[in-house]
């Protein structure tokens, strides 16, 4: 199955381009990224502490943010597996270069093969990476400085 990891680079940059289309709109449906500010409580570290009050409570906070984070995993794949399942197999599809209204004509298998084949090829992995750093990017406070 033809897919981002193994196509030509100008197919690869008009279908990226496509897949941050469909990707804005189900990131904006899913509300992961707002899933993903979800923060645990953790205990303030004060001077006042105790060496051994300051490791309890270091601890009780890795293991509050390590629940945190098992929460947002799987309220993240909720949303898109779940209550967003289409808008996920359109974007899925895309990485595939099948056009979204063709997606439920291939078996799942396929789409894991290629999804690893997508996400072990560093160079692509790198790609994602640096769009989404750039996405994260606040570029209102660079304005009238």
């Amino acid at each position: 199955m033809k897919n981002l990891a193994n196509c030509t680079p100008i197919e690869f940059l008009k279908q990226t381009n496509k897949i941050r289309h469909e990707v804005e709109s189900w990131l904006k449906d899913t509300k992961i990224m707002d899933i993903r500010k979800n923060r645990p409580v953790l205990i303030p570290l004060t001077p006042s502490m105790t060496e051994e009050e300051m490791e309890s409570a270091k601890k009780e906070n890795r293991e509050r943010t390590r629940k945190q984070t098992y929460l947002n995993i799987s309220d993240m794949l909720d949303a898109a597996l779940e209550n967003h399942t289409e808008q996920t197999l359109r974007v899925l599809a895309l990485m595939c270069f099948i056009e979204p209204e063709n997606a439920n004509d291939h078996k799942p298998v396929e789409y894991l093969n290629a999804f690893t084949e997508i996400f072990s090829d560093k160079d692509v992995l790198d790609f994602f990476t640096s769009l989404m750093r750039l996405e994260q990017i606040n570029t209102s406070d660079s304005v009238n400085q």
